[in-house]
C-alpha cells in the first residue's frame, strides 16, 4: 500500500512539479497532460434570495477552470466534508482524503439588485490559503462576469498567468443557405454566451478586429458596393467609414497597439499594399511598395514590428518588417501556403493559417520562423485569433456539404483541448478581446 501510495505521489510531482511546493501551481507546458483536481463546493448565499444565484455562479466558475482542460472538478457526490459557512475552518483532511488538490470556497449575498460575491482559494496538501480571499461587488444582471471574474483570480493564482474568462468576441454570425448566406456582426461572451448583433445583415461585413481596449471594432464593410474599413463604437453600434480615395478597396483592417491608428490593406489600379491611416488627422501612410499582394497586417505587441502575408515569393508566405515599412524578412518555409498571421499577446508566438496537401491547418511558429507546430488539421480552418493570456486560440472551422457552414472552435498552443463554441447558428471569422475593466 505504501508503495502505491509512493507511486501515486511521484506520477503526481510528475504531471505537477509544483505540487510538491507551496503555493500550488500548475507549470503549464507540454507535459501537462492530467488536469488538477480542485473542489468547488456550492458558494454559500449569504442572504435571502441568493440561493440560485450562488448556484448558477458557482457552477460558471467551474465550467470555466475544466474548460481550460487544465483542471478537473471533483463531483459533490465524493465530498466527505461540507461548507457551511464562509468563515467556517477548513477540515483539510477530508478534501485531502477525496485528492483535491486545490479548493474554491466562496458566498454570494443579495441586496435589490446589488450583488456581493466572495472567494478564498486554498492548496489542500500545504493547508495554506493562496493569495487573500477577493470580493466582487456589480448587479445580479451581471452575474455571469463576477463569475468569469472568480475563475480568472482562482486560473491566475494557480497557473500564475492572467486569465482570459472576463472577455468578449466579435465575430462574423453568418444565417442562410450556402449559396446566400447573411452575414452581420455580432458579439458575445468568451464562452458563447450573452450574445448581441451589432450590425444588420443588409451589407456584407467581414474580419471584424477588437481595438486594444475593447470599446471598438474596425471591419470591412461592401455597404457601398466595394470592400471599406468600418470603425463601430461597441457601446452605442455608432460607425464611421475610414476615408479612402474614390475606387479604392480597403479591408483587413487592424487598429495599431495604442489604438491611435488603423493598419489594413488598400488595392488601387490591381495593386494591394500595406497602410496606415491616422485616426485623427486621416493622414495616410504607405507601408509596402510591390507588385505583390500584401495584406493581413498584424502588429506586434510592442507595436513595433508587422507580421503580414505576401505572395511576393510566388506563393502565400509570412513576413515581418518594422511597423514604419521597410525591407520585410520572410518567416514562413514549410511546404504549402501560409495566411492570415496574428501576433501572440505575449510576443513570442505568431499564429497562422496553413493550406498543404489539400488539408487546412491553424499553427505557430516563433517569429523567427522556427519551431513550426501544426495545432488542428480539417476541411477548412482558418483565421486564428488569440486569447488575451496568449495561452488559446480561437478559429473557424468549415463543415463540408450542402449543409455545411463554418463555426468557431478553441484550442490551446499544445495543440490539446479542441472545443466547439456552444453558438445557435454558424459563425466565423472572430476575435478575441482584451479583459474587460
Amino acid at each position: 500500500m505504501f508503495k502505491a501510495f509512493l507511486s501515486l505521489l511521484a506520477a503526481l510531482m510528475l504531471a505537477f512539479p509544483a505540487v510538491a511546493q507551496t503555493p500550488l501551481r500548475i507549470e503549464i507546458t507540454e507535459g501537462v497532460i492530467e488536469p488538477l483536481p480542485f473542489a468547488a463546493p456550492l458558494f454559500q448565499a449569504e442572504t435571502a434570495g441568493a440561493e440560485q444565484l450562488a448556484s448558477d455562479i458557482t457552477r460558471l466558475v467551474s465550467q470555466d477552470l475544466t474548460g481550460t482542460g487544465l483542471f478537473r472538478e471533483i463531483p459533490a457526490s465524493a465530498f466527505i466534508s461540507t461548507v457551511n459557512s464562509f468563515a467556517q475552518p477548513v477540515a483539510f483532511a477530508d478534501w485531502r482524503a477525496i485528492n483535491a488538490q486545490a479548493l474554491v470556497v466562496g458566498a454570494v449575498s443579495v441586496n435589490g439588485s446589488q450583488l456581493t460575491v466572495k472567494f478564498r482559494l486554498y492548496d489542500v496538501f500545504s493547508g495554506a490559503e493562496l493569495g487573500e480571499g477577493l470580493q466582487f461587488a456589480g448587479t445580479t444582471d451581471g452575474w455571469r462576469r463576477m463569475a468569469h471574474k472568480v475563475a480568472d483570480a482562482v486560473y491566475s493564482r494557480i497557473t500564475g498567468e492572467s486569465g482570459y474568462f472576463d472577455s468578449r468576441v466579435v465575430y462574423v454570425a453568418e444565417s442562410g443557405p450556402k449559396d446566400n448566406r447573411l452575414r452581420r456582426l455580432a458579439i458575445m461572451d468568451y464562452d458563447g454566451a450573452n450574445t448581441q448583433f451589432l450590425t444588420d445583415s443588409s451589407a456584407l461585413v467581414l474580419a471584424p478586429r477588437f481595438s486594444p481596449t475593447g470599446d471598438r471594432v474596425s471591419y470591412t464593410s461592401y455597404e457601398s458596393g466595394f470592400p471599406r474599413v468600418n470603425l463601430l463604437d461597441v457601446a452605442s453600434v455608432g460607425r464611421r467609414q475610414l476615408s479612402t480615395a474614390e475606387g479604392d478597396m480597403a479591408f483587413s483592417p487592424r487598429f495599431s497597439r495604442d489604438g491611435t491608428s488603423v493598419i489594413y490593406s488598400l488595392s488601387n489600379g490591381g495593386n494591394t499594399d500595406i497602410y496606415r491611416t491616422d485616426l485623427a488627422s486621416g493622414t495616410h501612410t504607405r507601408l509596402t511598395n510591390a507588385p505583390s499582394i500584401e495584406t493581413s497586417p498584424s502588429l506586434s505587441p510592442d507595436g513595433t514590428q508587422i507580421v503580414f502575408e505576401s505572395d511576393r515569393s510566388g506563393s502565400q508566405q509570412l513576413y515581418i518588417m518594422p511597423a514604419s515599412g521597410g525591407e520585410p524578412r520572410r518567416i514562413s518555409f514549410g511546404e504549402g501556403r501560409y495566411g492570415s498571421p496574428v501576433w501572440s499577446p505575449r510576443g513570442d508566438l505568431v499564429a497562422f493559417t496553413k493550406q498543404n496537401a489539400g488539408r487546412f491547418h491553424i499553427g505557430v511558429m516563433r517569429t523567427d520562423g522556427s519551431e513550426e507546430r501544426l495545432l488542428t488539421a480539417s476541411f477548412l480552418d482558418e483565421s486564428p485569433t488569440w486569447a488575451p493570456n496568449g495561452r488559446v486560440l480561437m478559429f473557424t472551422r468549415e463543415s463540408q456539404g450542402a449543409a455545411g457552414g463554418p463555426s468557431l472552435y478553441s484550442v490551446d498552443i499544445s495543440g490539446r483541448n479542441l472545443r466547439q463554441v456552444p453558438l445557435s447558428g454558424f459563425a466565423s471569422d472572430a476575435s478575441w478581446g482584451p479583459l474587460q475593466r
